[in-house]
């Protein structure tokens, strides 16, 4: 099964009424569809059809935030049904210590997904600290392990992270790590699979960590 990758196609996402010519757009659209026709892969051909789609309605903002909030649920180097952990920000991307990252930057978010400094002060998008009315700083909020301590304490019983396995996605190797737990039941709300957990344990949900070994 050859290996997925996170890094997508780049194209003018310009559409009728953005100066493009009736030729130049025909040319477009068969070199789009010769590019989707060479990939064999149902889900890279979705995911690129829909983008181009979202693109030309949308404009190259609208795509890249739809690209983001499309991989909450099927993220790269994630190819089975069962679905993300619980994550403030939607992507599961977390540390190498299993506290949440957002997923476009690695930044480190808090648990209600603002990035954050050193301390824990939350940040804007400047990095700089957000304040009140009057100039204070905001005050910390916790910063919980996705699936150490998140599924605890949504769910009420104890998990572990077991086996993992791991694709190159965006040109550097992703690790992708099963959240497991003795519970016949997945986040999904259908049967846990055996995945790469231990011990008797099943699936209850994904994450992934992003290196940066080079693949």
């Amino acid at each position: 099964m050859p290996e997925l990758r996170g890094a997508r196609e780049q194209g003018d996402a310009r559409g009728a009424n953005g100066g493009m010519s009736d030729a130049g757009a025909d040319d477009k659209r068969r070199r789009l569809s010769d590019a989707l026709a060479a990939n064999t892969d149902r889900r890279g051909f979705l995911a690129r059809a829909s983008g181009w789609l979202l693109a030309t309605a949308t404009g190259a903002a609208a795509l890249a935030a739809g690209e983001e909030d499309a991989e909450a649920y099927h993220f790269c180097g994630h190819i089975y049904t069962t679905a993300s952990c619980p994550h403030p920000t939607g992507i599961p991307r977390v540390d190498i210590h299993g506290y949440p990252l957002r997923a476009r930057d690695g930044k480190p978010v808090d648990d209600l997904g603002r990035p954050i400094d050193r301390k824990g002060h939350p940040l804007d998008e400047q990095g700089r600290r957000l304040t009140d009315p009057d100039g204070r700083s905001l005050p910390r909020a916790p910063r919980t392990r996705v699936c150490q301590d998140g599924i605890p304490d949504r769910y009420g019983f104890p998990v572990t992270v077991d086996g993992s396995w791991y694709r190159c996605c965006g040109g550097k190797v992703r690790r992708l790590m099963d959240c497991c737990a003795y519970h016949r039941t997945r986040i999904n709300g259908d049967t846990a699979l055996t995945g790469y957990c231990y011990a008797g344990r099943r699936v209850f949900c994904v994450m992934y960590f992003q290196t940066q070994v080079p693949c």
